[in-house]
Order: structure tokens, then sequence, then C-alpha cells
């Protein structure tokens, strides 16, 4: 499984939505919270993209030769249509100031210098190590995860669907239905991938999720092709 901190780094990298929160801009629209763009600087820093005249921009001019604590928080929301839509949320909390030069006119970039992280998503919740964030990587996929997953709910659904002949007994329900009975009454949807697996989500009379694990990791989409094509050709048989 992917660790916390690839997890979070993972997050705080995608295009997922995305608020900074900080003191005493409590009554400000969350639109104009949300930074247009972001990314981590090669030693864990997180640089915000605002426009110049932004209410956060203008706070940290203000508290220029103070420490302006804010929380970075991210929220992933599943690209396809289904029950309980929020896959997980991060946090990265620290010190904002501004990093002039780094944006083109009209803009501002401000550095976010993380002291503390922490990710609650599909895989549990867990408190994040700066260091160990500053040193992952993001998933190689984030980039065409909602692509590919959209792709796959749109133009493979029988397929995906196939995939609860692999739950075994997870497809019975303590009533001691018969699994394949209990399979008929499933609805797979694709919730999330990641280069260990593809995480469907059932529902139904009851609603859960199944990890279909890929033999090893992909690094690229060509990989993660051949890794769904072994993944429905077992569902096949």
């Amino acid at each position: 499984m992917p660790s916390a901190a690839e997890r979070t780094r993972t997050l705080v990298q995608s295009t997922c939505s995305a608020v900074l929160l900080v003191p005493g801009l409590d009554g400000i629209p969350q639109e104009l919270l949300a930074p247009q763009a972001r990314v981590v600087g090669c030693d864990g820093e997180v640089f915000l993209l605002f426009p110049a005249d932004s209410p956060v921009v203008r706070a940290a001019t203000h508290a220029q030769d103070d420490e302006l604590s804010a929380v970075l928080e991210v929220t992933d929301v599943a690209p396809v249509a289904v029950p309980h839509r929020i896959r997980g949320r991060a946090w990265a909390s620290g010190w904002l100031t501004r990093a002039p030069g780094l944006a083109e006119p009209g803009g501002m970039m401000l550095r976010l210098e993380v002291g503390e992280l922490s990710v609650d998503d599909l895989w549990g919740a867990s408190a994040v190590d700066p260091e160990d964030f500053a040193r992952a990587l993001p998933d190689p996929l984030v980039a065409h995860e909602t692509e590919l997953l959209q792709h796959l709910h749109a133009a493979h659904g029988p397929q995906v669907q196939e995939l609860c002949a692999l739950l075994g007994e997870r497809a019975q329900d303590p009533s001691g239905a018969a699994a394949e009975q209990r399979a008929r009454g499933l609805r797979a949807v694709p919730l999330a991938l990641d280069r260990f697996g593809l995480r469907v989500r059932f529902t139904g009379d009851r609603c859960f999720d199944a990890r279909f694990d890929f033999p090893e990791p992909v690094r690229d989409v060509v990989e993660l092709r051949r890794a769904m094509h072994l993944l429905f050709e077992a569902a096949a048989h």
C-alpha cells in the first residue's frame, strides 16, 4: 500500500480542491482562499499561487515580520458518481510568507513552510512526518487518475462489474445468501486508482469497497493497461 507520506504528497500535488485557512480570514468566501496553483518544493515546502490582491496575500504582506500560521486543506472527491464521494482529506499546517518574483504580473506566490501534516483517506487516518513528506514521491498515476476512472466507468462498466467474481465470500451477506446470487445484485463503480491497484465501490443492499491489487506496482499508463488486462482476464475466468 502507499505510505501515508506518499498519499499526502499525492493529494497536495493533485488537482483536488484546496483552501488555505488563515487566522483572521474566517469570514472570507472559500473561493478566495483557493490557490490557483500549488507545487511542492524540494525541501517539502508548498508554493501556492494567488492573485496579488487576494485577502491571503494581503494577510501575508502585513505579517511580513511576524510568523503567519496557515493550514492548507485538500479535499479529494471521487471523479465518478458513487455514494459517499469524498475519498479523503489532507492537511498541511505551517508558516506562510511571500515568495516574490516567482509569479507572473498580477499574481503572488506564497510559501508554506510545513510543520505538521496529516491525512484521512480510504486507507485510514495518519500523521505524517514533514521529512517523510519531503522525500515522498506522488503516485505516478495521479495526473491521469480522473480521466482513467471516468473512462473505466463509461467504457468498461461490464468488465468492472465482472470483478464481482473475484470477491469470493465478501459477496456474501450475513443472511447466508450464496456469493454468486449476492454478486448479481451488486453495482460496481471504479473508485480509486494508484500504482498498487484498483479500488472498487460495490453498492446494492449494502455498500463496501474492495481492493484489487496488481501483480506488481505499475510505473506509468502503459504498464497500467497491462495490469488492468490481467485483472479483467482473471475475473472473466
